[in-house]
């Protein structure tokens, strides 16, 4: 689906262009210049990770930099010192991040003992099937639609409200599920069971449908379900 809209025309909206000033994030001015004292590109003097910025061309101080090890004020350097102040520094950009970035989409069932995690273009798939899982079989579920990394605390909120959790996910390596059991505790991931779809086909709601219903202990009737028997549970 993905590569079919990525190389494909479709009909879609016009662009609407910003009527707001966008917002640059930490740009150095001079009056927070004046205030600081002292400049420096990877200098954290806010606690959040994320240090204040020059562009070509502003008038405030340049700075050269690289990808190889560097210390507060973009200088090449070697001192473990500076090494470790700078990945503690992205440590807490990561976690300020977790703070900012888009929060999950959550659509809560009463009494739902299973929730469903999701994200991208398996969205529509999940919608349908969770009508199919209600009118069918009468199993009832929430949703919780993943929209940026890293995770937002709703996540862990919407575990902790539900007995088993599917993660559904067009790829083979369940790799959602494999950070989502990086940040858990060893009880929250009892509860993850995987839903994979990779055959190449666009997912589709029947077939996460029916590999939540054998994970559930339903009798499914057989058809072909692309990566089903490669689903895994929360004990695999």
């Amino acid at each position: 689906m993905d590569l079919d809209l990525g190389m494909n025309n479709w009909m879609s909206d016009g662009f609407k262009y910003p009527d707001k000033p966008i917002d640059r994030g930490k740009r150095l001015t001079p009056e927070i210049l004046k205030k600081l004292g002292e400049w420096g590109r990877y200098k954290d003097v806010d606690g959040d990770g994320i240090p204040y910025r020059t562009v070509p061309g502003d008038g405030l101080p340049a700075f050269f930099t690289r990808g190889s090890g560097h210390n507060d004020k973009a200088q090449y350097s070697e001192r473990p010192d500076d090494y470790v102040n700078n990945v503690n520094r992205l440590n807490r950009k990561f976690e300020t991040a977790r703070k900012e970035v888009p929060a999950p989409v959550v659509e809560t069932e009463k009494d739902a003992k299973i929730g469903i995690i999701g994200y991208g273009t398996s969205h529509w798939a999940i919608i349908e099937s969770r009508d199919q899982l209600r009118e069918e079989t009468n199993v009832k579920t929430s949703y919780l639609r993943v929209r940026a990394y890293p995770f937002s605390p709703e996540i862990l909120k919407f575990v902790d409200a539900h007995d088993r959790i599917y993660i559904v996910e067009q790829n083979r390596d369940a790799q959602l599920a494999m950070l989502l059991r990086l940040e858990l505790s060893p009880e929250r991931c009892a509860k993850l069971r995987s839903v994979l779809h990779y055959s190449g086909l666009p997912i589709d709601a029947r077939s996460v449908s029916d590999d939540i219903l054998a994970q559930e202990g339903f009798e499914v009737a057989k058809r072909f379900t692309p990566a089903s028997a490669s689903s895994m549970t929360g004990g695999e």
